[in-house]
């Protein structure tokens, strides 16, 4: 664990949701036909979410305007579909894409958020997609304690635009060196650092499969996880990687130190 200097002075913290605090991949494999075997579900649900970040990035880079979270995985769907030479119908299809609006929790999740609700501050949600998929995940994954949720949709911008975080912090009237952003993806800690904002990486194994975890971990503030990412089986992930957010935060002194 790699942790900010105490104490921190943080007051805030904002989170992405999907992947950094919700256990997508559970809901999603779920959601596949019984008749494909488990490796290809697998496969299909991490090529799946690899390519609609492609495509936000891309459109981001190009300058194109925002465009629904479900449009644009009911498109990845059919490209990752076509990729792995699997055919669905269209009831199996749209049972897929609404399967994104209800998640489980990762299970270090809720008491790493209780914590820090114990503690005074302020917990949001700043993420892309619909303000309407925010409250049906906030339905499907018990997780309350957030002050506010803050979509794309709702900002009428997306990450990762720094105007994005820019406008979060200037409507709950906070400093950037006041808060910290928290995600289980590089991007969007890079940009949340250009404004000033600390930053928290989560290490899912989910998440961030092409990248090198090393220099992830020497580009942020503070780091909890493993340095393997991908590699690391599924069940053999860290239950507990949340409740050190606390101290990864620099609310507390490490016992390491």
């Amino acid at each position: 664990m790699k942790c900010i200097q105490y104490p921190s002075g943080i007051k805030a913290v904002f989170f992405d949701f999907m992947g950094t605090c919700l256990d997508w991949y559970s809901g999603i494999t779920a959601a596949f036909p019984e008749r494909l075997d488990e490796n290809t579900k697998r496969s299909l649900s991490i090529s799946w979410r690899e390519s609609f970040f492609a495509d936000i990035h891309e459109r981001f880079k190009q300058g194109l305007p925002m465009e629904s979270f479900d449009t644009t995985n009911a498109r990845q769907l059919e490209l990752a579909l076509k990729q792995h030479n699997v055919a669905l119908c269209e009831t199996e299809k749209i049972k897929l894409v609404q399967a994104w609006h209800s998640m489980p929790a990762w299970k270090d999740v809720a008491e790493g958020l209780m914590d820090l609700k114990g503690r005074g501050l302020e917990l949001f949600v700043l993420a892309n997609g619909t303000t309407r998929l925010q409250l049906d995940l906030v339905l499907s994954s018990k997780l309350c304690e957030f002050d506010m949720l803050f979509s794309s949709e709702l900002l009428n911008l997306a990450k990762p635009d720094p105007e994005f975080y820019a406008l979060a912090l200037k409507l709950t009237g906070y400093r950037p060196e006041e808060t910290a952003m928290v995600a289980a993806h590089a991007y969007d800690l890079r940009a949340a650092q250009r404004l000033g904002m600390k930053t928290v990486y989560i290490s899912r194994w989910t998440e961030d499969t092409q990248l090198d975890l090393r220099q992830v971990y020497e580009d942020v503030d503070g780091y909890i996880g493993s340095l393997r990412g991908h590699e690391e089986e599924e069940n053999s992930r860290d239950p507990a990687m949340m409740r050190d957010l606390s101290v990864a935060l620099g609310l507390e002194i490490s016992m390491d130190i």
